[in-house]
């Protein structure tokens, strides 16, 4: 590969550009965060979440988890009744690189993200980048989510993507694995310097941010 090939960068959008955590909210419920972890790990998981990311309706998902686990049931509500108080807003320094690359290169710029249908509404209205993108792929509104091979080939098929050219980005190393294996270049986001030194050597050019000073 020679750097001057790349013409196209897809960023994942939580952890990456911007802060999302339950811990906001749950931290000032539980009074340990081992109790908080607990919960994380037996009752809001992960894999929970993800079926809401892949498109299953949160008031569902909750009645279904509140029938399961009654006892958790004021916890369970707090999830997504005050979901938006766990975002804790921009990841700056990435965000800058960003604007960068929208306002002073030629790149392509596409979001590909992990998503309830239903909240992502509220992040594209209070995060103005999110409309810099010139297209976005949401996995709630696909029904199909990373790590799946197909929303890859989705986000290739519907934004002319060759993979070949293209750098994908994000904070989850697992979700990196499909899109190399459609033979995107990748970068694992471990903090804003370390993403933006990685994508200034693969460009070859310098970004103008916080991060790279």
């Amino acid at each position: 590969m020679t750097k001057k090939r790349i013409d196209t960068i897809v960023f994942d959008l939580g952890g990456v550009l911007i802060d999302w955590n339950p811990d906001y909210v749950f931290s000032k419920v539980f009074p340990t965060r081992e109790e908080m972890h607990w919960f994380y790990k037996n009752i809001c998981t992960p894999d929970w979440n993800e079926e809401q990311d892949a498109g299953k309706s949160l008031a569902l998902a909750t009645e279904e988890l509140v029938k399961k686990f009654p006892e958790q049931e004021a916890n369970i509500r707090l999830y997504y009744g005050r979901w938006e108080e766990m975002l804790g807003g921009p990841i700056h320094a990435t965000v800058e690189v960003l604007s960068h690359l929208k306002h002073h290169t030629s790149y392509r710029l596409y979001a590909l993200t992990n998503w309830s249908a239903e909240t992502f509404p509220v992040a594209l209205e209070k995060y103005e980048f999110l409309h810099w993108f010139h297209g976005r792929l949401v996995s709630g509104e696909e029904k199909i989510r990373k790590p799946y091979k197909e929303i890859y080939e989705l986000l290739i098929r519907r934004f002319g993507i060759d993979p070949s050219k293209a750098i994908y980005i994000d904070d989850n190393k697992r979700n990196l694995i499909p899109a190399a294996e459609l033979r995107f270049h990748t970068i694992h986001f471990r903090s804003a310097a370390q993403f933006s030194a990685e994508l200034k050597e693969l460009l070859g050019e310098k970004l103008t941010s916080e991060a790279d000073k």
